[in-house]
């Protein structure tokens, strides 16, 4: 007797694992607002005259008045 030959027979099995890698595209859309303030100014210019009157003393009155001044008001 011969010494026993040994066969090696192989059986490949196929497995599939899926690998789920779930992704998420977010659309985010900005808007900016730029308020701008304006402070505007304006400038005016006021003149005043001021007038005054002294009676220095009293006129000459020939008739014989009184005296007494009289001012016409404005």
């Amino acid at each position: 007797m011969s010494p026993t030959r040994q066969y090696v027979q192989r059986n490949v099995s196929n497995t599939v694992v899926p690998h789920v890698h779930p992704s998420h595209l977010t659309t985010v859309n900005q808007h900016y607002i730029n308020n701008q303030h304006y402070f505007p100014h304006t400038q005016s210019v006021v003149n005043e005259c001021f007038e005054t009157n002294t009676m220095c003393g009293t006129p000459f009155r020939p008739n014989g008045g009184c005296g007494c001044s009289k001012r016409r008001g404005w």
